[in-house]
């Protein structure tokens, strides 16, 4: 999958959650990442961050590291 269809994907869930309360929201897009994205796909994900590609939301930002920790 190109870097920017999954920017966009995880930006557009980033932006879904951005409505829910202030305190479930990196919970919830950890919740879904971990939920419904391939492991490819969370894989690749991981290597944008790490290359420091610019374009993620910060929720995308945090809840990347959550998952990543778990």
């Amino acid at each position: 999958m190109s870097h920017e269809k999954l920017e966009r994907m995880a930006n557009q869930i980033a932006g879904f959650y951005k409505t829910q309360p202030e305190g479930g929201r990196i919970d919830a897009v950890t919740k879904h990442l971990k939920d419904f994205w391939e492991p490819r796909m969370k894989q690749e994900l991981f290597e944008m961050i790490d290359a420091g590609e610019p374009g993620l939301e910060p929720l995308v930002l945090a809840a990347a590291a959550r998952l990543r920790a778990a």
